[in-house]
């Protein structure tokens, strides 16, 4: 196995990267909505310390008093300083590549850039390349600390956009407090990106910074301490307006903090229909009112109301939505209770909110409540917006990021959150249950659909406001391809899906009563990729029909003790094993199991296909297929297959579940076979039938078992590409090939390997997936004449709805 990850390309796995790469994960859920990096703007006499982070209890303790600063410097000091490094995207291991890469080949795309300055995009990694920039003015909650010491903040800033949109990040750090050299050292850097977003910079400079810079430059700048809290605030507020029964443009709020981000949030929620004669916004001096002359700056004279209020506490009284952007600890439980109908309070300074979230409900259990910690429900959190946001952007070459960008992005998050959450997200979350309401607002950091609708909204916005250079023509195609950035697995299904959805078929799933099979009938309903029938009793599935919003009338739902086809299904099936000893009698008895009642549906024919296994044992499911539907004409035995992906690789283990010890007729047919299923994913076979032996190299029965296989294959079917008795790195890695076998029609490229038995397979699969980091399809089960496939137990969603649209498609070639 060590030989199939190293040459696969997986040799570089080790256990301190994935020490570090949990701890990072872990830590993404502790990200703030940022509101905090404005505390030293707003001139509030507190402000926080950021090394101070949140528990599982919901206190705060410094870090200096446990372990945690110790874990945080080793892991920022660990093996490689720092988060981030440079990885080449071509090949470099030849004298020729090298050549390529630097003199004398790049000279050519110089020239073709010199000659067209757009092909800039086309030769360089400027289309996904971001700077994320900052002078430390206003590291986090840790005020102006310098540009370097900011650094490990800008280095985790680029680590979020790799991980979640795929962005690549240069992190700059800039020297200087003046203005206009700031402006003018990231204006003349326009050449190298294809993005700028703008980072802890202190305020009022950090307003005249970004407009400045958007007005001479050809590329989106975008700050995000502004932009980013606004955004994703304004989604949740949208939903927690619907919640509450209210409209933006009748309710009053008060916002606590007039900085960078507040200024932006005010903004945003006026595009988004808040009347501004509604607002009063509370700085560390109180109530900005029309005639204060005390701390005034131009933006927050743009929001000064027309009130007799002067305190937080006063404006508090009677209004409908509190937002903080300020300090911990400055809102009381009364102001709260002196508040409407179905409070909404956004108290998002971080650690400490303006107001404990336990506070504030216990002041008012009907309040609507969002914070910007994990710990609570509602985080308002800013990763679910800035790596998105440029994704999109740079997908469609947007020259800006105007406000209907900003708009759009902040709708589809507020859509996204009233949809059925994936078990990908509800594992992240210790499988807690999320439903739209008060206390989910807005998606997960780590929901993943996230990246599918925000940049589509956003490259849309751009093109129908005129900014995009090159405007997506097909959305459907973005967003398959922004499939393929959470996972291979996802657009390779999309082939499968395209043909089951041409001519959807009747699968029949006889665990109908489990929630996963509910939620994956939802999808192929939606999809139009099946019909699903549920085998189940109908007052049973009823209420989990009606809590995933399953249309009935699209399922059909099916009592196997009183469908009417039974009796019909009982003398049938004592027909098929009457010579193993079954009788009518035991046949009633045999299909009160709903797995062969299902294959009898098949086999007469109501029904097309069958998806079985999530809460039942391998040989419970893959028995009665094989007494009821049988093996196809022509085929002996039936395998099982699995597909796995690897970055730039996919290959296809067979058999992984079925055949103990095949014999050498066995290995030729699970070879042929596995073909199919190749082509079946659009992938043009090279076996590898895997062995200790190379070529006859060790004379041994079980390496003549294989080798015999092969030239079985040849005979039966010559037009086949097929190699062996090979050992895997044989198969799999060039070098090997060319120099030892160089005759061989496998070099190292072979995509499909069928091992000498069952435990090397399965083995092998296993190992590849838990260790390797492959995605997999499967299993797939070959051979059978009809359509059946067993479940791993315990899958997701996304694997079941995967096997129907398999089965889907079986059906639609054994028509």
């Amino acid at each position: 196995m060590d030989v199939l990850l190293k040459t696969l390309g997986l040799a570089e796995l080790c256990d301190g990267f994935r020490v570090r790469l949990r701890q990072f994960v872990f830590g993404i859920g502790q990200l703030s909505s940022r509101s905090h990096h404005q505390v030293i703007e707003y001139g509030w006499d507190r402000p926080h310390n950021l090394i101070d982070s949140p528990v599982s209890t919901g206190e705060t303790r410094p870090m200096a008093e446990d372990n945690d600063r110790d874990d945080a410097l080793e892991y920022h000091s660990g093996g490689r300083p720092g988060k981030t490094e440079v990885v080449p995207t071509k090949p470099t291991a030849t004298q020729r590549d090298l050549a390529l890469a630097y003199t004398p080949g790049v000279a050519k795309p110089c020239l073709e850039i010199a000659r067209e300055p757009g092909d800039v995009y086309k030769y360089t990694n400027k289309g996904n390349l971001v700077a994320v920039i900052s002078n430390g003015t206003a590291v986090l909650g840790l005020g102006n600390i310098g540009a370097a010491a900011g650094k490990p903040v800008m280095e985790g800033k680029a680590v979020l956009f790799k991980r979640f949109a795929d962005i690549d990040v240069f992190d700059l750090e800039l020297d200087t407090h003046d203005t206009e050299e700031f402006i003018n050292a990231v204006r003349i850097m326009e050449p190298t990106f294809g993005g700028i977003n703008l980072e802890d910079i202190a305020a009022p400079e950090c307003f005249v910074i970004e407009e400045r810079l958007k007005a001479v430059m050809k590329i989106p700048v975008f700050h995000d301490d502004q932009h980013g809290t606004a955004i994703i605030s304004a989604a949740a507020l949208k939903n927690a307006l619907e919640v509450a029964g209210k409209k933006f443009g009748d309710v009053k709020i008060v916002i606590s903090g007039a900085g960078a981000a507040a200024i932006a949030c005010l903004r945003l929620y006026i595009k988004m229909g808040l009347r501004k004669e509604n607002v009063i916004l509370v700085d560390s001096k109180g109530v900005i009112y029309k005639g204060r002359a005390n701390d005034m700056t131009p933006y927050k004279e743009e929001f000064a109301a027309e009130t007799t209020r002067r305190t937080l506490t006063d404006a508090f009284v009677g209004a409908d939505v509190f937002v903080g952007l300020s300090a911990g600890g400055i809102v009381k439980a009364d102001m709260v209770r002196s508040m409407a109908k179905d409070p909404i309070v956004f108290a998002m300074a971080n650690p400490d909110p303006e107001i404990p979230y336990d506070d504030a409900v216990a002041a008012r259990p009907d309040v609507i409540m969002a914070t910007g910690r994990s710990d609570y429900p509602n985080q308002v959190n800013n990763v679910l917006g800035f790596p998105f946001i440029f994704r999109g952007a740079l997908d469609c070459r947007a020259t800006t990021i105007n406000d209907e960008m900003k708009l759009a992005a902040s709708l589809a998050l507020a859509a996204l959150a009233k949809e059925e959450v994936p078990d990908a997200v509800l594992r992240a979350y210790g499988n807690e249950k999320f439903t739209f309401g008060r206390h989910y607002l807005i998606p997960k950091p780590f929901d993943s659909r996230v990246l599918l609708n925000v940049p589509v909204a956003v490259a849309r916005a751009a093109a129908e406001t005129g900014v995009a250079q090159e405007p997506i023509t097909d959305y459907d195609a973005y967003r398959r391809r922004l499939e393929g950035l959470l996972g291979r697995a996802r657009g390779m299904m999309h082939g499968v899906y395209d043909r089951a959805k041409s001519d959807p078929k009747r699968i029949v799933f006889p665990e109908g009563d489990q929630e996963k099979i509910i939620r994956a009938a939802k999808i192929l309903i939606e999809e139009g990729l099946a019909h699903p029938i549920l085998l189940v009793r109908r007052e049973v599935v009823a209420p989990l029909l009606q809590k995933h919003h399953v249309d009935e009338s699209k399922v059909t739902i099916i009592d196997i003790e009183t469908c009417a086809q039974r009796e019909q299904y009982v003398r049938r099936f004592a027909e098929l094993r009457m010579r193993q000893g079954i009788t009518v009698a035991d046949a009633q008895r045999v299909l009160n199991g709903r797995n062969y009642f299902a294959m009898m549906m098949v086999e007469a024919g109501d029904a097309d296909g069958v998806i079985a296994g999530l809460r039942a044992y391998y040989p419970a499911t893959i028995k009665p297929a094989l007494q009821i539907i049988k093996t196809r004409p022509g085929v002996k035995n039936v395998s099982g297959a699995y597909l796995l992906m690897f970055k730039g690789k996919m290959i296809i283990l067979a058999d992984t579940t079925v055949i103990i010890e095949p014999t050498a007729e066995q290995l030729a047919e699970i070879a042929i076979l596995t073909a199919e299923t190749a082509r079946r994913f659009n992938l043009e076979p090279r076996i590898a039938m895997i062995s200790f032996s190379n070529f006859g190299s060790t004379k041994h029965p079980n390496a003549e078992k294989v080798a015999e296989a092969v030239a079985i294959v040849k005979r039966l079917r010559p037009e086949l590409i097929i190699e062996g008795e090979m050992q895997a790195d044989a198969a799999v890695e060039p070098h090997i090939a060319s120099a030892d076998y160089p005759w061989s029609k496998i070099q190292g490229d072979a995509n499909v390997l069928i091992f000498p038995n069952l435990d090397s397979a399965n083995a092998a699969y296993k190992l590849l997936w838990r260790l390797g980091g492959a995605e997999v399809i499967g299993p797939i089960l070959q051979g059978m004449a009809k359509p059946v496939h067993v479940l791993q137990r315990g899958v997701d969603v996304s694997d079941i709805v995967n096997m129907a649209a398999i089965a889907v498609v079986d059906a639609q070639e054994k028509g």
